[in-house]
Formats: structure tokens, C-alpha cells, sequence
């Protein structure tokens, strides 16, 4: 995987990887930063040398300063299947840009938490007039 100046390179065979690397150092020069710990806002947790674990615990506390939320307490389950959104104009979000970019923002979240991806889609019906209660 290639961003900008970044290159992620993986794959089961030590050997092959050592020789894309190779190949590619002598044409530019690389810096082996080792082990990925952190790479498009999703952490990255070794176990051992061969299991890892994905998650955006970094990236949630960060949507959570953002939106004031830091000290909201923890939920079982992000939304119950009964719940009716509505749209009450009588409680409009003031800041439209802000919600939506949460809302973006979560949407990426669903990579390793796809158990959000029910109420986030459920807040999007309704990203053209944000409710507070959204």
C-alpha cells in the first residue's frame, strides 16, 4: 500500500518482502520504521509477531473531544432497531459542518466497527437538517 511517501508492505513470505525492499532501495532511499504501530488513523496492536489487532480507539477519542462528547458514558449497544429519528426542526443542530463531519468521520470508524454501521446510517437520512437529538 502506497500513500504519498509512505509504503505499507506485507505479505506471508519474509524473504519476498526483503527483496521488494531491496529492490526498491536501490532506486530511492528507505527508512525501515519496523513494525506498523499506526497507519490511516487505525491502530494497529501485535500479538506476538503474526496476529494483530485493528482498532481506531486513538481516532474515536479524538471524534469525541470534537464533538464535546469526551465525557459521555459508554453504551452496551450505539441504538436500538425501535427507535424513530425524526425531524423535530424545533431542535436543530446549528453546526451542519460539524455534524456532517462526524458523521464522515464515523463512517470510516465501520472499517473496524461495523456494528456502528446500522446507527450511522440511520443519522444519515437525516444529515440535510441535523436534530440534536440525532
Amino acid at each position: 500500500m502506497i500513500y504519498v511517501d509512505d509504503i505499507l508492505i506485507t505479505g506471508s513470505s519474509s524473504a519476498d518482502i526483503s527483496s521488494i525492499i531491496s529492490i526498491l532501495n536501490k532506486k530511492n532511499s528507505l527508512k525501515d520504521l519496523g513494525l506498523l504501530h499506526y497507519f490511516f488513523r487505525i491502530e494497529i496492536v501485535w500479538h506476538r509477531k503474526t496476529d494483530i489487532h485493528l482498532c481506531h480507539t486513538k481516532y474515536i477519542k479524538q471524534l469525541l473531544q470534537k464533538a464535546n462528547m469526551h465525557e459521555a458514558k459508554p453504551q452496551p449497544t450505539p441504538m436500538t432497531f425501535t427507535i424513530r429519528l425524526t425531524q423535530d426542526v424545533t431542535t436543530a443542530f446549528n453546526d451542519h459542518t460539524l455534524c456532517r463531519s462526524i458523521i464522515g468521520a464515523l463512517q470510516y470508524v465501520t472499517i473496524t466497527h461495523p456494528e456502528l454501521a446500522y446507527s450511522i446510517n440511520k443519522v444519515i437520512q437525516y444529515m440535510h437538517q441535523p436534530q440534536k437529538h440525532h
